[in-house]
């Protein structure tokens, strides 16, 4: 299992992310939500299942959870799911 270390990566490489300055301190979030990446990857390298991101996250949709997942996975050089 991964460490959790997402906050090293260049999230705004990925096309579902965004900063807005004022918002969650400027910090890289889910395009239109306040939710960091971070949680979510760090979350599912930690062993929550991707149906209890769904859960805890309902404002995304699995294949949102799925995209940050393997985006992360694969800026770390780690099997995509």
């Amino acid at each position: 299992m991964a460490t959790a270390y997402t906050s090293e990566l260049d999230w705004t490489l990925c096309e579902l992310i965004e900063q807005v300055p004022g918002m969650v301190s400027g910090r890289p979030v889910v395009r239109g939500t306040r939710i960091l990446p971070d949680a979510i990857v760090d979350s599912y390298d930690l062993g929550e299942s991707i149906d209890e991101l769904a859960e805890g996250f309902p404002s995304l949709s699995v294949g949102q959870i799925r995209r940050l997942i393997e985006f992360a996975h694969a800026r770390r050089g780690e099997p995509v799911l």
